[in-house]
């Protein structure tokens, strides 16, 4: 009897400690990517605030993402030397610092600067909260929890604009970060408290593999950024992006190279980790550079406030809530793969759809179905990808493979702000309305053809093995 209540004991006490695992992390999962987008509908406000021109306005966007996706790999691999616990805590710490430092920024290089710092927080503690969450679950009930995980990645992506605009109607910007500080302040003992510590089984830190892919990634992104500003046939643009694309180049060949990889390439040659990422960084550069351009059109051009764009938007954003926890459940049983070509797919539509009816004057309701269409392709991409990309690496490499997964995702987007804002720039601007819809509209065809090749690489995802399986396989080369 005793051995009863003793199992039982057992049972919730392990029940209540992945409520706390799942609750912690997803608050923390919440604030830190929903700092990728929630400035989007502010920046209207920013540029006249902080006098401020478009490429002030896409590094505001991409300090962030940049050093978010640039350090997820390291945030990774510190967590699995130093403990995942503890540096979760830490990263917590800097975000909620720089959080501060970015709603007291007095200029728009002082708010990029504390951004980027943002970014760096982001990128300790978003890779452990999948890692920390992965290791608190059964592997029978995996899918549906990572599912829920990437419905709440999705959603804080996605409601961002509307975030963002209610703050600064209701406040003012700065507030958008002021937010951050209660909540990061709150989180810290909490994870303290009820996290449980664990580490990896790699202690090496690729220390030259970081700044190779930092000074690569900087090169590349400074010059798509500033291409339209100073002409893409400029010294300085040709030098960043040539520069840049050598750099990415030696970080290559290091990483064959290197006893402990902060990137391990062989990680590629697995079909559905190859696939499952090549889509990643596809929709996530045509949905970044679609929504940075898209709440700044209904300001700008048909004269809403910041709250009303973000309520504009929220067909797209609001259909992760219902659709994603019923998608990570279905992926257990048919697999990722159909959910996020198919996912994809709607996204795809919608932004081409958007591009083909946008105008100065178009109708709101000429804009809702699309929206809805890509709010549930987001959804459908959001919920199974984690569990297909753990499930592709044995369970050791996991906290890697978050990391790497992240990242390139992450880059996704800053890469989607970067040039889709170029396009933006070259066909269009900033002098009337019309002029305006004049480069969004082959901004979001660019968006939508970039996502609907995600689609494609979609279909090359493997069946995901069920979870048990997952945790006694070791990944095949395709």
């Amino acid at each position: 009897m005793s051995d009863n209540y003793q199992q039982e004991g057992a049972e919730m006490s392990s029940r209540t400690a992945t409520i706390w695992t799942f609750a912690i992390t997803s608050v923390a999962l919440f604030m830190t990517t929903l700092d990728n987008l929630v400035v989007t509908t502010a920046l209207p406000v920013i540029r006249r605030d902080l006098h401020a021109g478009l490429s002030g306005l896409e590094w505001t966007v991409n300090a962030y993402t940049l050093t978010f996706a640039v350090l997820l790999i390291t945030g990774a691999a510190l967590g699995d030397r130093f403990g995942r616990r503890r540096l979760f805590v830490i990263g917590l710490g800097i975000f909620t610092l720089a959080s501060a430092a970015a709603a007291l920024a007095p200029s728009i290089d002082v708010l990029i600067a504390a951004r980027a710092v943002q970014g760096l927080g982001g990128a300790i503690v978003t890779p452990l909260t999948l890692t920390i969450l992965s290791s608190a679950v059964p592997a029978n009930r995996r899918g549906l929890v990572l599912g829920a995980w990437g419905g709440i990645s999705g959603l804080a992506v996605a409601i961002g604009p509307l975030v963002g605009g209610a703050v600064v109607e209701g406040i003012s910007w700065q507030w958008i970060f002021w937010l951050n500080v209660p909540i990061g302040l709150a989180l810290i003992p909490l994870a303290a408290m009820r996290l449980r510590e664990s580490r990896g089984p790699n202690d090496s830190l690729d220390l030259p593999g970081l700044g190779l892919a930092s000074a690569g990634l900087l090169g590349i992104v400074w010059g798509l950024v500033r291409g339209n500003q100073v002409g893409w046939a400029s010294p300085e643009i040709v030098s960043a992006l040539a520069g840049g694309a050598i750099v990415l180049a030696l970080f290559v060949l290091w990483e064959l190279r290197a006893t402990a990889p902060m990137l391990p390439l062989r990680f590629f040659r697995n079909r559905t980790f190859t696939a499952a990422n090549v889509a990643s960084l596809l929709m996530f550069f045509g949905m970044f550079g679609s929504i940075f351009l898209l709440a700044q059109f209904f300001q700008t051009v048909q004269g809403y406030s910041p709250l009303d764009a973000g309520l504009r938007i929220l067909p797209w954003t609001a259909m992760p809530i219902f659709v994603a926890p019923l998608a990570g459940a279905l992926s257990d049983r048919i697999g990722g793969r159909p959910l996020m070509a198919t996912g994809l797919a709607l996204q795809a539509t919608g932004l081409a759809w958007i591009a083909a009816v946008g105008s100065p004057t178009v109708a709101y309701s000429a804009l809702v179905v699309p929206f809805v269409l890509s709010g549930i392709g987001m959804a459908l991409y959001f919920a199974p990808v984690a569990n297909v990309v753990l499930s592709s690496v044995r369970p050791e490499e996991e906290g890697q493979a978050s990391g790497a997964n992240n990242a390139i995702r992450e880059l996704g987007g800053v890469f989607g702000v970067a040039v889709l804002a170029s396009v933006f720039a070259h066909y269009g601007g900033y002098g009337s309305g019309e002029t305006f819809v004049n480069g969004l509209g082959p901004a979001l065809y660019a968006g939508a053809g970039v996502v609907a090749l995600g689609a494609l690489a979609a279909l090359g995802i493997k069946r995901v093995r069920r979870p048990q399986e997952a945790y006694e396989a070791v990944p095949e080369a395709a």
